[in-house]
């Protein structure tokens, strides 16, 4: 048995033992290796064809929904969706290898070690789904109707995961930019189907909670380092801070990142180190800390490079925090220049690759300078940045509300069924 698979196959408690024995980029490359011999694996599957009377009508939310990161929130909120539809569910924890934090415990009354219902929803992203495959066996995906759901952020869906379609019936994502990347690359059906946003707070927290000054317009950077920093692209909004403000002004700017380095911090603390209003969180934080803090400060800021949906940015406009993004990607699909300040950006085309984006690809390259205007103007406006923030919420509300998604999930369950009903399933 290879290294790596004995770090997936092991416990949860060894887990962080053998990643401090072993370095993270060994198991990174030897991972690679592996996802890369389980798609080949894929293309030789042949799975046993839904059979709805097998299992009881519901559906299986297969995925890492403990985990502390955009992605372990984005399967929550799946989890949430199905929990106010009228669809049986249950989830089934699947655990990735990683050095994510898994800590959030929502849904954890919800865990099954069963699969009891006849949909399996995968909220596992083709780059690991041959991985998982392997992990959880054949018989969880036979006679089940699969579906898939991705995210992706760049205009190409990869060539090397096209073997994923072999063990899935669908694909949903939660969004159309990626819908329309998946499309060209299978004639399964992709549906589109957005996050609701909800900002839940049991506990509402005030800017001493988390070591940040009352007197000061404060903007917020958030991300997660899983999700490829070079996507999320802090330089930027550094950069743009750095243009927008001088070490005089009264504006400061809060930097959150999870599963962080102490490399990485202090790369973004050495290029601030004359700004005095700059204030590091690395701490893992629960969704009332996290809404808190996003609620309790003046602006949150994203110059990404792309977004296969864009969160924090959704949950921002909710609780009415105004926003500056780059007008590009998903994020787009629910930001308008009415209610946020979007960044135009050039697509440049990516010169090498950078972990699952590849050479040749494009993102896009957001204008520092139109972001350093945005901000000033949030700063000195206080009636521009109100009037954009209430409507950028009663937008949110209209379009990404709970009752909305979940209409699109009974729908489309309901069109499964009813396909198999005339099959004669």
């Amino acid at each position: 048995m290879s290294l790596l698979k004995i770090v997936v196959n092991t416990t949860d408690h060894l887990k962080p033992v053998l990643l401090k024995i072993f370095p993270h980029e060994l198991l990174r490359i030897m991972k690679g290796r592996v996802i890369k011999k389980s798609h080949q694996k894929l293309l030789k599957v042949t799975l046993k064809p839904f059979d709805r009377k097998r299992f009881q009508d519901g559906v299986n939310l297969i995925g890492n929904i403990k985990a502390d990161t955009g992605l372990g929130q984005s399967c929550r909120l799946v989890a949430a969706e199905l929990d106010k539809s009228s669809i049986p569910y249950s989830v089934y924890q699947y655990e990735q290898l990683g050095i994510m934090s898994s800590t959030d415990m929502q849904f954890a009354g919800k865990i099954s070690c069963e699969l009891p219902y006849n949909i399996n929803l995968i909220h596992i992203n083709p780059h690991e789904l041959g991985l998982a495959f392997q992990q959880l066996g054949h018989s969880v995906w036979d006679g089940h109707y699969n579906i898939g759901f991705w995210l992706w952020e760049l205009e190409e869906f990869p060539e090397e995961w096209t073997p994923c379609f072999r063990c899935l019936d669908e694909i949903w994502t939660p969004s159309e930019f990626i819908s329309q990347a998946v499309r060209k690359k299978t004639s399964l059906p992709v549906k589109t189907v957005p996050y609701h946003v909800e900002t839940r707070m049991d506990q509402v927290y005030e800017r001493t909670e988390f070591g940040l000054p009352d007197d000061m317009f404060l903007f917020l950077m958030m991300y997660d380092r899983t999700s490829m920093t070079e996507r999320k692209n802090p330089e930027a909004v550094i950069q743009a801070y750095k243009k927008a403000f001088t070490r005089q002004d009264k504006a400061g700017l809060v930097i959150k990142i999870n599963n962080c380095t102490h490399e990485e911090i202090n790369v973004l603390k050495k290029s601030l180190e004359d700004y005095p209003n700059v204030f590091f969180i690395s701490q893992i934080m629960d969704r009332s800390h996290v809404n808190s803090l996003i609620r309790c400060v003046d602006a949150v800021v994203s110059l990404h490079r792309a977004e296969g949906f864009g969160l924090v940015l959704a949950e921002a406009m909710m609780l009415g925090t105004p926003t500056i993004a780059t007008n590009w990607s998903s994020n787009t699909e629910f930001m308008t220049s009415d209610t946020s300040c979007l960044v135009d950006c050039q697509l440049v085309e990516l010169k090498k690759d950078l972990g699952l984006f590849k050479k040749g690809n494009r993102w896009a390259e957001p204008d520092v300078e139109q972001a350093a205007d945005y901000m000033r103007c949030l700063y000195h406006d206080p009636k521009y940045a109100h009037e954009m923030a209430e409507r950028a919420k009663a937008y949110i509300e209209e379009r990404l509300s709970m009752k909305q998604i979940v209409g699109i999930i009974e729908e489309r369950i309901g069109e499964i069924y009813e396909a198999a009903i005339k099959e004669g399933n």
